[in-house]
């Protein structure tokens, strides 16, 4: 397939080009917000996740994830993940960071394998009390912790009996809910069910370009369907385990844009990457049904009861926001979709991507109108250094000038009446970013790999004053 769309580096394929048209969305002028002054309860934080930050991948009891043997040469600096920010070790000093920015929320991931180490069966308190004590970290600093379940590391032995393409993996999934709600939701009671799953089907099992690493584009169906069903049957599980729990979890909305060239076919290419990317989540989540253009993928693994289990009531829906989508027609693949390239002249960030501070305010004006408005919290949103196995950019004024426009279309969505309680940088520190390796750096903190010594940079003062005030600088 030829077609890739990149938050870290995710990607799309096998959609036909005979979806039903629904209308593309183009760039849009939103309007100045009229306050610069954010409520006095929205909430500021950042957010991780497990793999990318713990290391000690071998200690106490984990187990192995598919991220653990996915192959170093399919990573762009042939590096792993077996020390990150070794976060397992220094949570301490990454939890006095974020109070010392003034943030009160941390949207951190749990380790599946940690806590499963083989997906079912036994649980290993070592991982419980890691989290139960990270947790602890958190509240004596004030800060509230927002835990994920599921970012991306299946424990590797389910993933041998068949990972998300076995409907088994779904109800694994909740018994693992279950446990932690049992065990952490006294402490722990903001829960993010599932990060991005989109990026999950299509980067790890169409493109092989993340962990595990299959080229099958059948495989968009059933795990699609099976990570949504799964998403269900772990809330249902967490409720059911712990009465006062906030539940939400997290889609990548990606707005899709008709690339330049051929107006009708490139129409058609965006509507098609919009039902399998973004609708075939949001609808069987909000409307109980899949949408038509997505309903010949997923039909073979839907049973009876199950999109009942799927439309679950959230506390919030988790927005994750990067660049658009360009899409084009392309007769020579299979799909006849391909990634188009961004207008030109616009501004580019590392991965080449579309700086469009308006997606995210169209995206925010989407779930308003077409999902009733749910309360959203935006729970990643940020920018790259260029890419470079050297040192960060510590005076990343380019970092402050991206995060201001982005909360310029979120103030302004909020006053067009968009229910946004919150916003988390990805991320607190430069970390191990997927298949970019070392390379990429997202963070509000440089870290020096020889010693992990940690070194804020400039957006780490700007962002500490925007949480302490809430007032967005012009």
């Amino acid at each position: 397939m030829s077609l890739s769309i990149t938050r870290r580096t995710a990607a799309l394929g096998a959609v036909s080009a005979s979806l039903a048209a629904c209308g593309s969305p183009a760039a849009v002028a939103f309007p100045a917000p009229a306050s610069r002054q954010f409520p006095t309860d929205f909430i500021w934080g950042c957010a991780t996740s497990a793999f990318q930050i713990e290391g000690a991948l071998g200690e106490d009891g984990r187990g192995q994830s598919i991220w653990d043997v996915f192959p170093r040469e399919a990573i762009a600096d042939r590096s792993d993940a077996s020390t990150a920010n070794d976060s397992y070790h220094r949570f301490g000093e990454d939890t006095a960071l974020l109070a010392d920015a003034g943030l009160k929320a941390y949207r951190f991931s749990i380790a599946w394998p940690r806590i499963m180490p083989v997906g079912a069966g036994a649980v290993n308190q070592a991982g419980i009390d890691y989290y139960a004590g990270l947790a602890d970290a958190c509240l004596g600093r004030g800060i509230t912790p927002y835990a994920t379940l599921f970012h991306w590391d299946l424990p590797l032995a389910l993933q041998a009996t068949g990972g998300w393409t076995s409907r088994d993996t779904a109800q694994r999934f909740a018994d693992y809910a279950a446990e932690i709600g049992a065990r952490l939701g006294g402490r722990i009671k903001h829960f993010v069910i599932l990060n991005e799953p989109s990026v999950h089907v299509f980067a790890g099992h169409v493109l092989g370009i993340h962990a595990p690493g299959l080229k099958d584009a059948s495989l968009i169906g059933p795990v699609t369907h099976h990570q949504n069903l799964a998403q269900g049957l772990a809330i249902q599980a967490l409720r059911a385990a712990q009465s006062d729990l906030a539940i939400g979890t997290t889609l990548a909305v990606t707005p899709s844009r008709a690339a330049r060239g051929w107006p009708f076919l490139n129409d058609r290419a965006a509507d098609g990457f919009d039902a399998v990317w973004n609708r075939a989540y949001l609808d069987p989540l909000f409307k109980g049904e899949y949408p038509k253009a997505a309903r010949d993928f997923v039909e073979a693994s839907v049973r009876e009861g199950d999109m009942d289990i799927i439309r679950q009531p959230l506390d919030f829906l988790g927005v994750n926001y990067y660049a658009p989508a360009y899409l084009r027609f392309d007769p020579s693949s299979d799909a006849r979709i391909a990634l188009g390239e961004p207008p030109g002249g616009v501004e580019l960030d590392a991965f080449g991507r579309h700086i469009d501070p308006s997606g995210l305010w169209q995206l925010l004006q989407r779930v308003r109108e077409q999902y009733g408005n749910p309360r959203v919290l935006i729970t990643e949103n940020g920018c790259s250094d260029p890419f470079s196995t050297g040192p960060a950019v510590t005076d990343d004024r380019f970092r402050i000038d991206y995060l201001r426009r982005h909360l310029e279309a979120v103030k302004s969505a909020m006053e067009a009446g968009s229910q946004v309680g919150g916003y988390f940088h990805w991320t607190l520190v430069d970390n191990w970013e997927w298949a970019e390796g070392y390379r990429s750096k997202f963070g509000l903190v440089a870290q020096d790999r020889a010693s992990g010594a940690r070194t804020e940079k400039a957006s780490y003062a700007w962002f500490k004053a925007l949480a302490e005030s809430g007032a967005l600088p012009a």
